[in-house]
């Protein structure tokens, strides 16, 4: 997800998309433990988006954006 996409969500649905991401990581995270899941990317990437969403949140919640 683009940053410009993420900015345009408001407080609400950016909440959901952290809960949806967290839960994608974790399922990721199993997945590599158990040898299901060998893109090692796809859990580099879901938590890069998790810190943008972070990030986000953390603007609107000081004002910034």
């Amino acid at each position: 997800m683009k940053v410009n996409d993420i900015r345009a969500l408001d407080s609400k649905a950016l909440q959901a998309k952290l809960d949806e991401l967290l839960e994608q990581k974790f399922t990721l995270r199993m997945q590599i433990a158990t040898g299901q899941q060998g893109n090692h990317a796809a859990l580099r990437d879901a938590k890069r988006s998790i810190a943008r969403v972070k990030t986000i949140m953390n603007e609107k919640h000081r004002g910034d954006a």
